[in-house]
Order: structure tokens, then sequence, then C-alpha cells
């Protein structure tokens, strides 16, 4: 693909570590061959799998993701990926799929990305997304992000994203559980758990609302989850949402290292909060340098990024055990699992949203005004 423009995010990383710039160069490389590869009979598939990366299924809410990554992209290179269409064709098939939707961030992602792309029928998909976002129902704390996030960017200041923003900040304990508004979408023994993505899209929502409680909110997460990474630069799984600390360390995935982690984190710089800059590149090195495996999780020739390293404990017991343990004693590890199930599973997968986000995260142009001044003049930095 064509370089960053001038002036991009990836040139903060440059002057911080040159490793881990040339690590982001290296993945928008493949993010054109290999949204192509995914991009099969007019849809995005929903993973292209083993050792062949054979196109497996369809997935709406993948090519959502895609068309907001692939908006940054010349036309010349959407249409490579799209076989001849440009990404404004592609927001055009799914607005048209917008009232089979039932699914509240499918719907907010859509919502999202037409409004990125200044899309004539916005105040249709905004009425849907407004029907569906039922106020007091129990929502995944995903999805009431993307609805912050669909609706900043829509420029909308009625009463939905009063009560989205109120949303999401009631929803927070020292970190995200998994869902917000009641009971019901997880198992009790569980309830007390989030996720990565459960703390990201959050602080990138908060981030983009840009007051100071929202801000503050996303500064506070986004230091919990920095002073949790591992030292090999992972960007850890699931985390007691009453006290911060890790739940369970595995899977680490490859899109939170390159993409999602840094999605979040550059988001909140440009809001004017703490450039976590070291953590951002300490995560992009473990794409190359992950200590649980020899094996290269970049595969230039196949155009992706392998999946995940996980552990060989394929029915999730590690997670569900030290979940269980989490909710009765707060801070139990339980050490010997960790010698049992060690994680040197590499999941042989990639699907479409992976580099959707790679592409959002780097490509934006980041706010000049923002707290990213002393990096791009001087490479003094920001402390993270």
């Amino acid at each position: 693909m064509k370089g960053p423009p001038e002036g991009s995010r990836l040139d903060i990383i440059t002057r911080r570590d040159g490793e881990a710039a040339a690590l982001v160069r290296r993945l928008l490389d493949l993010a054109v061959p290999g949204l192509r590869a995914s991009h099969v009979d007019g849809e995005f598939v929903f993973t292209r799998s083993g050792e062949g990366a054979r196109p497996v299924g369809r997935s709406l809410r993948y090519a959502a993701i895609a068309a907001l990554g692939m908006r940054a992209l010349p036309l010349d290179e959407q249409r490579i990926i799209l076989h001849g269409d440009t990404v404004n064709d592609l927001i055009d098939g799914l607005m048209r799929r917008l009232s089979l939707l039932t699914g509240l961030g499918d719907v907010a992602l859509v919502c999202w990305a037409a409004a990125e792309a200044g899309h004539a029928d916005l105040p249709y998909a905004l009425d849907h997304l407004t029907r569906l976002d039922v106020t007091g129902a129990p929502v995944l704390t995903v999805d009431a992000a993307w609805v912050v996030s669909a609706l900043v960017a829509a420029g909308v200041t009625d009463g939905h994203l009063e009560r989205a923003r109120a949303r999401l900040l009631a929803g927070r304990d020292v970190l995200y559980p998994h869902g917000l508004d009641g009971p019901g979408l997880v198992p009790w023994y569980r309830a007390h758990v989030g996720s990565f993505a459960d703390q990201v899209y959050p602080i990138q929502a908060l981030a983009r609302l840009g007051d100071p409680e929202a801000l503050k909110a996303a500064e506070e997460a986004a230091a919990m989850i920095c002073a949790a990474q591992g030292d090999g630069g992972q960007w850890w799984w699931h985390y007691d949402a009453r006290t911060g600390a890790v739940v369970e360390g595995y899977p680490v995935y490859s899109v939170h290292q390159h993409a999602m982690g840094p999605m979040a984190l550059l988001d909140l710089a440009d809001a004017g909060g703490t450039a976590h800059v070291d953590a951002i590149r300490k995560g992009l090195l473990w794409m190359v340098r992950p200590p649980e495996t020899r094996e290269p999780l970049v595969i230039d020739e196949l155009a992706l990024t392998w999946r995940k390293v996980a552990r060989g404990d394929p029915r999730k017991m590690v997670r569900g055990v030290r979940a269980l343990s989490a909710r009765l004693h707060p801070g139990t590890r339980l050490p010997l699992l960790d010698r049992i199930f060690r994680p040197v599973v590499i999941d042989r997968e990639c699907r479409p949203y992976e580099f959707g986000w790679l592409l959002y995260a780097w490509l934006t142009a980041h706010n000049l005004e923002g707290r990213w001044n002393g990096e791009l003049s001087n490479g003094s930095g920001v402390e993270s």
C-alpha cells in the first residue's frame, strides 16, 4: 500500500522505536492483499483459516469494521480490495441490509461507518439504532461503547447520546465488566470479569466524547491496563472489573497488540490524555518477539497475522476456574494452572476486522494541537 501520510500517527512511534514503526509499516503493507483475500463474492468472510488461509463464512460486522479502516486508503487501493468497488459502495450495501439487523453492536458499527462516510441515509440508520437501544436493557460493554462512538461520529447531541454516555460512565467499576445495565448477559461466576475489548472500546469512546468526566474515566482505565501489561508487551485478556487485577492473561490476540490497544491509546492522546507511547511500542514488539513461541505470527506470504497465542486448554477450563476463584477470593491466581496449561498453541486464522482496525488505528490523522506536539517536534516524548 502507499505509505502513511505525513504527520500520521506512525511518526510518533518512529521517533521512539524504529523497529516497532517498521513492523507497523510491514503490517500496513499486508492490509490490502489481506483484505482482498477476505473479500469473496462481494462479501467479507468471517475468517481465513488454517495453513492455507481458507476463507470461511461471512460477517457483516467485520465488513463494517473493514469499511471504517479502508476509508483511509486511496480509491485505487479500495478498488483492489473490493474487486472494483469503493468503500462507499460497501457502505451502500451495508445500509441496504440495515433493517435486517437486530444486534445493537452491528447496527452501531454500520452507523459509525455511515457517519464517517457522510452517507445520505445516516438519519435512517440513527433512527434504527435508537429503536434498538432500549433504556435499561442489559447491554454488552463493547456494544455500549460502539453506540457512543457512532453517535459522536454522527455529531448527535440529543438525549440518545446523553443516555449512552451516562450508561458507559456508570458501567465502570475499577475496570469494565463484560455487560452493563443488569444481570443476564453472563453467568454469575464471571459477571465481574471484563475482557481487553471491554476496556479498549470504552477508552476510545470516552476519549471521543472529550468532556472532562469522560476523559478522566478513560485515563483511569488506560492507566490500569498499561500497568497490567505483560513483561513481553502482552495485552492480557481477562480482568477483574472490581480490582483491575488480571484474572487470566491468555489468549494474547495479535489484533490487540497491533491495532486495538494502539487505537484506543492513540485516541486518548488525541483527546489530550496521556500518550502511552512506550506501552504501545512494547505491545507491537510482542508480534515479532513473543516469549511464548518461536514460530512467526506475521506471515507475509499469506498476507495475515495468526490470530492468537493460547493455552493448550481446548475447553477453556483455566479461564473458567480463575473467574470462579477470583469471584470468591479476589486476587487468587492458582499458579499451578500456568505450569499445566502452557500458552503454546497458535490459532491459525485471521479475521478481516483485524486489518480494519489496523488501518483505522494507524492512518487516522491525529490532533496536532494535542499531547503529540512534543513527540512530533523534538522526540523528547511524553511519559507513559
